[in-house]
C-alpha cells in the first residue's frame, strides 16, 4: 500500500496533479481543493490511497492523512466506491462529513451526487460508531486570488470536473450560471469558480 508520496508537481488539474517520484511520473486523482493547493514545479507530499482493480491500479491523493482516512473508511459501507467517496470530500469537508455521519443529518449527506436518502441513512448507520464527532467545523482561510480567465476558458473546465463528480450537465451549467451572475469577476480563478459551484450544488 502506497501511504504517501512526496515530488515535484509536473501537472495540475481540477480533480487530479501529476507528481513525479524517482522519475516517473505518478498521475494522482484529488477532490478539487487538494488540486488547488498544488503548484507547478514544487514538491507536494500527499496521503495517498492505492485502489486496486483487475484491470488498473488507481492512485487517490490528499492533503491531510484525516481525508485519506474517511476517504477508505466511507468505502466500508456497500455501494460506496472510490468515485463516490471522493465526491463526498469534494463536497464535503471531513469535519462536515464526520458531523453530518455521527449526528444522522441525511440531508447534508444528500446534497452528494450519487447519495440518495437510502443511501445516507446506510451511511449513518454503518459508520455511526465508527466515525467521531468534531468538536466544531472549521472554514478555510482565504487565499491569493490569481488572475482572472475568461470566462469560457472557466467554465468548461469546471462543467467537466463537476460532470466527473456525478453532477448532470444541467445541473452543473446551472450552477456555474448561478455563481458567475451572483459573484462575477469576484470568481476570476478556474479553481475559485470549481469551489463556489460546489458550494451552489451543496445548498
Amino acid at each position: 500500500m502506497i501511504s504517501t508520496l512526496t515530488g515535484t508537481v509536473h501537472h495540475v488539474g481540477l480533480d487530479r496533479v501529476v507528481v513525479e517520484v524517482g522519475g516517473v511520473g505518478l498521475t494522482v486523482h484529488t477532490t478539487p481543493s487538494t488540486a488547488a493547493a498544488a503548484h507547478l514545479g514544487r514538491e507536494s507530499r500527499l496521503s495517498t490511497s492505492l485502489v486496486v482493480r483487475e484491470d488498473s491500479l488507481t492512485l487517490f491523493g490528499f492533503g491531510t492523512p484525516e481525508e485519506r482516512d474517511l476517504f477508505e473508511l466511507v468505502q466500508t459501507v456497500s455501494g460506496v466506491g472510490p468515485r463516490l467517496a471522493l465526491a463526498m470530500l469534494a463536497v464535503l469537508d471531513p469535519a462536515s462529513l464526520r458531523l453530518a455521519v455521527a449526528s444522522g443529518d441525511v440531508r447534508t449527506l444528500t446534497k452528494v451526487p450519487g447519495i440518495g436518502k437510502k443511501g445516507a441513512e446506510r451511511l449513518v448507520l454503518e459508520l455511526r460508531d465508527k466515525i467521531a464527532e468534531p468538536e466544531a467545523v472549521g472554514t478555510g482561510g482565504d487565499v491569493a486570488r490569481p488572475t482572472a480567465a475568461p470566462e469560457a476558458t472557466r467554465r468548461d473546465p469546471v462543467r467537466e470536473a463537476l460532470v466527473g463528480l456525478g453532477w448532470n450537465a444541467r445541473q452543473a451549467e446551472s450552477a456555474i450560471d448561478a455563481v458567475l451572475a451572483r459573484e462575477g469577476d469576484d470568481v476570476i480563478s478556474v479553481p475559485a469558480l470549481l469551489k463556489a459551484s460546489l458550494r451552489e450544488l451543496g445548498r
